[in-house]
């Protein structure tokens, strides 16, 4: 008997392949996106979770749990909003000397401010230790990517996400100043646009990301998005203020 069948929820050793996310628990039920538990946090094994579109998610206390959920937040980077008060910062920001996009420079620090950044609506993180040395241990082998805010030499925002092949997953942002993870983002999805990437998955629906553009698609259309992915394609993430500058005039931001 399986750690969790009387949830009707696979249970992983550290070999068992991940279920295909089709075997989800359904919409309606109170684990609905549910896939499976267990397996650890190794690097292959998130590698094999997001290339079948798949992440973890879960808090102190609980297994690992993975989840493909039913419908998936996704942020096509044509449909990116730029609103007014948005544009006006971009473009201060861009002409201030003062201020910098830096990348992958300080991503352990990045991880942590998201961990430790209140969430409305949220007792807690669900970014816990274990999971923040996974994903440094990820980034340390060039799959998960740091994008970040600098104001006078001081780290004020950023955002970090997965990155294999031509698809990006977003993880998570924070801010310490106002629009500073908005502009962490907005540098992405220039970055993307620039790579040909024409989406960025959310993972799940919130008031923030819909009001920069991101909407709900059935997991059928993710899935089919991630199966016809290129997860070979070499992106050269090269990223600072000059190139950042450079792509943004290009790409239509602001």
């Amino acid at each position: 008997m399986t750690k969790n069948e009387s949830l009707n929820i696979p249970w992983l050793e550290a070999e068992t392949p991940l279920p295909h996310p089709e075997s989800a628990q359904k919409s309606g039920t109170t684990l609905a996106g549910l896939v499976a538990a267990g397996g650890g946090l190794s690097v292959a094994r998130l590698c094999e979770a997001y290339q079948q579109g798949m992440f973890p998610w879960f808090s102190n206390g609980q297994p690992v749990l993975w989840w493909s959920p039913d419908p998936r937040m996704v942020l096509h980077t044509a449909e990116f909003k730029l609103h007014r008060s948005l544009r006006k910062t971009l473009q201060h920001f861009q002409n201030n000397p003062r201020c910098e996009i830096r990348f992958d420079s300080r991503f352990s620090d990045v991880i942590r401010h998201c961990a430790n950044s209140p969430r409305l609506g949220q007792p807690g993180t669900w970014i816990v230790a274990e999971m923040i040395s996974a994903y440094e241990a990820l980034h340390l082998a060039g799959w998960a990517h740091s994008i970040e805010t600098w104001v006078d030499g001081e780290l004020v925002g950023g955002l970090y996400c997965v990155a294999i092949g031509n698809t990006v997953f977003g993880e998570s942002m924070f801010a310490h100043q106002t629009d500073a993870s908005k502009i962490a983002l907005a540098a992405l999805v220039a970055f993307a646009r620039a790579h040909h990437i024409s989406w960025i998955d959310c993972q799940q629906n919130t008031k923030h990301l819909a009001s920069l553009g991101a909407r709900e698609i059935l997991r059928s259309e993710f899935l089919q998005k991630i199966r016809q992915a290129d997860h070979e394609a070499a992106l050269t993430w090269r990223f600072d203020t000059a190139y950042w500058r450079e792509i943004l005039s290009q790409k239509g931001l602001p």
